[in-house]
């Protein structure tokens, strides 16, 4: 069957149901109103979503890989997870607090990944690690971040190499060797001061490689000087299609479980369906359209297609439908 090994696999409801239940969900509505929209119950939407999740996260993993990336901006967003009462006050604010570490590609705005926990070394590492086994081996792009300390760390971890240090006397024992990051890595930090909630001076610190060579080659990039306005910009839009993330609302999601299923989704939406505007390029010769309107003179690319993973702007229902190999896929989706 054409939805064998996939979510509609076995379902009562209709597949043009479940698909566009995790389009809305997808889109920024949280469970309940997707529930209510759809008559059907919470339960079912639920379970839907951490399917989907489950799938999302494989699709993503077999299609995205081997990257040549030149700029890699990361940054973390802070959510209250649990009731809205039991968050009331500072006490209830710092236990419910989680922060979802971030990271992307500025040129083909594609996410690379995400990780939900708190603010430590810890979840910096496992940021940095699902980033780089992204790369395509001897990749070392350049990394910028807010002045979060653990990033340098983290950094530093993956990568660095053991550099032998040279005697300074004659006698004794042979220094040991220490372990010093590799010297075509570069990373960059914005630091914003801020007084009373208001960013009132912004300034830039160099701690692996040169101010000149990292303005060189961001003078070749996207972005010409340091900055974190991209993996802000993502943030914007992450708070827009998750609704646990955004600012004074009521759905917040009960665990880190449910946060990390919707952000699976809607990393996946993002990068494979939502086109973006700063990637458009224009077409050799216009196309007419439907009906009396406009020639079509933009050809619309999505993150994952300016990165060069797919080649078409994919619908919810074709990645939910995408098994992968060894199974064959289905001929409509195919085509």
């Amino acid at each position: 069957m054409e939805t064998t090994n996939t979510i509609f696999y076995g379902k009562k409801a209709a597949a043009k149901t479940i698909w566009q239940a995790l389009s809305a969900l997808a889109e920024g509505l949280d469970i309940r109103a997707t529930a209510r929209v759809f008559d059907l119950d919470p339960n079912t939407v639920e379970k839907w979503l951490g399917q989907a999740a489950k799938h999302m996260e494989a699709v993503s993993t077999y299609l995205i890989h081997d990257l040549e990336l030149t700029q890699v901006q990361v940054d973390e967003l802070w959510t209250l997870l649990g009731r809205r009462d039991s968050n009331e006050g500072e006490e209830g604010k710092q236990r419910g607090k989680r922060w979802v570490w971030v990271g992307m590609d500025p040129v083909s705005k594609l996410m690379l990944g995400y990780v939900v926990g708190d603010r430590s070394l810890e979840c910096t590492q496992l940021l940095i690690h699902l980033i780089v086994v992204l790369l395509a081996p001897e990749c070392v792009p350049i990394f910028i971040s807010d002045g979060w300390s653990a990033y340098g760390t983290a950094l530093l971890t993956h990568f660095g190499h053991w550099i032998q240090m040279p005697r300074q006397h004659k006698r004794g024992a042979s220094p040991k060797p220490r372990w010093q990051p590799l010297p075509q890595l570069q990373y960059a930090q914005v630091v914003k001061k801020r007084v009373k909630g208001r960013v009132v001076s912004v300034s830039h610190r160099v701690i692996y490689g040169s101010l000149e060579a990292i303005t060189t080659a961001l003078t070749n990039s996207v972005g010409q000087v340091i900055n974190t306005a991209f993996i802000e910009r993502l943030n914007l839009s992450l708070r827009q299609h998750v609704p646990a993330l955004g600012r004074k609302v009521m759905s917040l999601a009960k665990g880190e479980l449910g946060l990390s299923r919707q952000l699976t989704l809607v990393q996946a939406y993002y990068n494979f369906c939502l086109p973006h505007i700063a990637l458009r390029l224009p077409l050799p010769q216009p196309v007419p359209t439907k009906g009396n309107g406009s020639l079509k003179v933009w050809q619309s690319r999505t993150p994952a297609m300016a990165a060069g993973t797919i080649d078409h702007i994919c619908r919810l229902e074709e990645l939910l439908l995408f098994r992968l190999p060894p199974w064959q896929q289905p001929t409509a989706v195919a085509a």
